[in-house]
């Protein structure tokens, strides 16, 4: 099993849409995938029960921490979610390594089950953060393309404590960069110019990705479908419309063509990431 820790040291870049899409993804291209939530906010937890196409375990990420973890459901993509008093594990440093050392030993258990193990991280750096890099062979890094989320890469790769390179010498030197993936990205002038500088500054951070004839970089444009996906708990490729009256008998709702347009210009970015996930070492 390959774990990824999709984690960056600010919020609101849309770590959890690219979690719980690329579970879907992942499980659609038959690899067995587990999502854990660490975030207290539960928002990959509420969204994909709201979708009700994963299976959930019955036990939080607290329990798991805490090395109370109980069977995994069956199913193709299984969640453990969140639960609002983990944010309290950063006031018990007597405990902090128990609690990296229970998430290592979970993930050593299930790890014959699953290909890929997805974990939507919390925004601030602290204990759980630690873990979720401590314990992960990848790091996927989502940041918008604004100047505050660019000169954060820096905190990102550089921070004394909890940064990636600073992970890597200390926990974990299997971690893998896989790269920054600009979210939220609108084909404006402004932020074409900070993409030019996100390429300037940080060469080689950028995921590759084919696009034709030309090689280009993976992205998560801004689309109202994406966040109705999210917010129903569902892939992006299966969000149907919403029926203006009662909804007819026999028979399923047109897929939303907008959602199949977002899903044509995303699918190559998810793909590539995808691919190295589920390469053969």
């Amino acid at each position: 099993m390959k774990t990824v820790a999709v984690a960056t040291q600010k919020g609101g870049v849309g770590k959890t849409f690219v979690s719980c899409q690329l579970g879907f993804r992942l499980a659609g291209l038959a690899a067995p995938t587990l999502l854990l939530d660490l975030d207290q906010q539960l928002n990959a937890s509420d969204s994909m029960a709201r979708g009700g196409l994963v299976a959930c375990a019955p036990f939080t990420m607290l329990e798991v921490f805490e090395g109370r973890a109980g069977e995994l459901p069956p199913g193709q993509l299984v969640m453990v979610p969140g639960h609002p008093d983990l944010a309290a594990m950063e006031r018990q440093p007597q405990r902090h390594n128990a609690f990296v050392n229970a998430l290592q030993r979970f993930l050593a258990e299930v790890s014959g089950r699953f290909r890929v193990c997805v974990m939507d991280t919390n925004p601030s750096p602290d204990v759980r953060y630690a873990a979720a890099l401590a314990t992960a062979d990848f790091l996927l890094a989502p940041v918008q393309l604004n100047q505050e989320a660019i000169d954060g890469i820096a905190t990102l790769l550089h921070h004394g404590r909890y940064g990636y390179h600073k992970i890597r010498q200390v926990l974990n030197p299997r971690l893998e960069l896989i790269g920054i993936l600009p979210n939220l990205v609108e084909g404006t002038p402004f932020q074409r110019a900070n993409l030019q500088q996100l390429v300037l500054q940080h060469p080689g951070l950028l995921i590759p990705v084919p696009r034709g004839d030309v090689m280009g970089y993976a992205y998560i444009p801004t689309r109202t479908a994406v966040a109705e996906a999210q917010a129903a708990g569902v892939p992006l490729w299966q969000l149907r419309q919403r029926p203006a009256g009662p909804q007819p008998a026999g028979g399923a709702l047109p897929l939303r063509s907008a959602a199949r347009d977002a899903w044509r210009e995303i699918k190559p970015s998810f793909d590539a990431i995808a691919a190295i996930l589920l390469r053969e070492d």
